[in-house]
């Protein structure tokens, strides 16, 4: 079994990965919503309701950078919050942990949209989509939810 130092280390690396690399992206996204930045022409967009990658990036940086990045401090520190609690499913978890969760979903629910709304499968959705999982995986592990039962 895995200790609970290297658990909670795993899932503190993976919120970072994705953190880190959501707000490149959604940052990118949101200073050249053409698109250049990233090599991302404008008309990958035909099938989706945006006219620009402003909106998508916006998205991509809270939602899956900046919201990562401030749950690994939530973590580390398990600091108490009524509000937070409020919209936890786990009552029997700390929200961080539960929100990681969440996170993992929204990246699944962003990669599924992605996919029909730009109507290809690039290879970097299919590695987000076994990171979610991955993702979900190590906040199940044992150790983690010990360390993180409220």
């Amino acid at each position: 079994m895995m200790g609970t130092k290297t658990a909670k280390s795993w899932l503190i690396f993976l919120m970072g990965f994705l953190g880190v690399g959501a707000c490149s992206g959604g940052g990118m996204l949101v200073i050249s919503p053409d698109g250049e930045l990233l090599g991302m022409p404008v008309s990958v967009l035909e099938y989706s309701p945006f006219p620009d990658f402003l909106i998508p990036g916006i998205l991509l940086l809270v939602i899956l950078g900046i919201v990562p990045l401030l749950l690994i401090f939530a973590l580390i520190k398990k600091p108490a919050s009524p509000w937070a609690e409020h919209f936890s499913f786990f009552g029997d978890m700390h929200w961080a942990w539960t929100y990681c969760i969440y996170v993992a979903f929204a990246l699944i629910i962003w990669i599924q949209v992605q996919m029909a709304l730009l109507r290809t499968v690039h290879w970097l959705h299919t590695f987000y989509m076994f990171y979610a999982i991955l993702l979900i995986f190590v906040c199940l592990l044992p150790s983690n939810r010990n360390w993180y039962k409220s």
